[in-house]
């Protein structure tokens, strides 16, 4: 180990303004109801990002709703990591323009990375190393995404899912009490990949495999009641679904055994939000009926890699994550990627939540 031991000192988090609800959904897609959506998504309302509204805009708000707490001082903050997959530039990287906006300090690193629903799970990893090999001291790990960019209006399969919005969190070094060298508060982690199913949640079109031209824009029905073009978000559901029951049980399985911890020494669980059925039929096949295991996504939606810190700041809002407690953190998604942890949250953690959105 090294000179100090990473925790997570605080999270804040921003949501647009402007929201999608289901009676907007039902209007575009009247064969649906509002009542069958709720049902099966367990969605009311998301946050949709203003057209000129990016995820670095995002990011930044929700970084001054973390830094304006109190928590941390601007000129504290030694490296930025930013999460997205929905840049504002395919270069310079958004993390060092996120840096220039909130005026750091010149000698602080600043980088994205490039990943989905199990970005937190990654970052905090990335965080971890940062401040635990002494790289730094204070690191403001950012996650931010806009995936309504890439929906097309008629894709009946994602846009009831997703929403957009940032998360902030700080992890930050303390100094390594016999306790603690005994259960980091942050940690250990288990990490899995399987790039044979990229192609489930892809958007084809836009990078240099398949540069953008008038005929990748061309929509057509996908024959399933959607339509899209190659430039937008292709989401093949049943596989995602089978994914995620296949991979996240075992994924439980292997961080209690390498921590050491059964299920009733955990807290609080908190999955990557999907959707109501899924994290229903997850909390089953873990085995976690009778755990604190938080839903989150009745005004959220899947917001991606925010969906994890988010949830975080809300439960612990209405008391189900507690303080000196261990929460559990399961994300799983687009890659396909995974990835779990274990957190404990300290004497002194400072969650932020915005004005209401809904």
């Amino acid at each position: 180990m090294g000179c100090c031991v990473a925790e997570i000192r605080s999270i804040a988090y921003y949501l647009p303004e402007r929201l999608l609800n289901n009676a907007e959904l039902v209007g575009h897609f009247p064969h649906w109801t509002e009542e069958k959506i709720v049902r099966k998504l367990g969605i009311e309302t998301r946050p949709i990002a203003h057209e000129t509204e990016t995820a670095a805009d995002m990011a930044v708000l929700a970084a001054e709703n973390l830094l304006d707490n109190g928590s941390c001082e601007h000129e504290e903050i030694d490296f930025v990591l930013l999460c997205t997959q929905s840049p504002d530039y395919f270069l310079p990287t958004s993390a060092c323009i996120i840096h220039e906006r909130l005026g750091l300090p010149k000698a602080c690193g600043a980088l994205d990375f490039n990943l989905g629903c199990s970005g937190y799970i990654y970052g905090l990893s990335l965080a971890k190393g940062l401040v635990e090999t002494g790289a730094a001291k204070k690191v403001l790990f950012l996650t931010s995404e806009t995936y309504s960019r890439y929906i097309n209006p008629d894709d009946r399969s994602a846009r009831p899912l997703f929403g957009d919005g940032a998360a902030a969190t700080l992890v930050a070094a303390t100094e390594p009490t016999e306790k603690t060298v005994q259960e980091e508060p942050i940690g250990p982690f288990v990490f899995g990949t399987d790039g044979s199913g990229a192609d489930l949640l892809i958007v084809p079109a836009g990078g240099h495999r398949m540069l953008p031209t008038e005929e990748t824009a061309v929509e057509q029905p996908d024959g399933k009641g959607s339509v899209r073009s190659l430039n937008q978000l292709k989401m093949h559901g049943p596989g995602i679904f089978s994914f995620a029951v296949d991979r996240v049980p075992p994924l439980v399985e292997d961080l209690l055994q390498k921590s050491g911890k059964t299920r009733s020494d955990i807290g609080c669980y908190v999955f990557h939000q999907a959707n109501k059925y899924m994290l229903n039929r997850l909390q089953e096949l873990c085995n976690l009926r009778d755990a604190n295991f938080f839903n989150d996504i009745m005004h959220r939606g899947n917001t991606v890699s925010s969906s994890i810190p988010i949830a975080m700041v809300d439960a612990w809002q209405s008391g189900v994550l507690r303080p000196g407690e261990w929460a559990m953190l399961v994300g799983f998604g687009v890659g396909l990627s995974w990835g779990a942890t274990l957190v404990k949250v300290p004497e002194g953690f400072v969650a932020c939540v915005p004005e209401p959105v809904a």
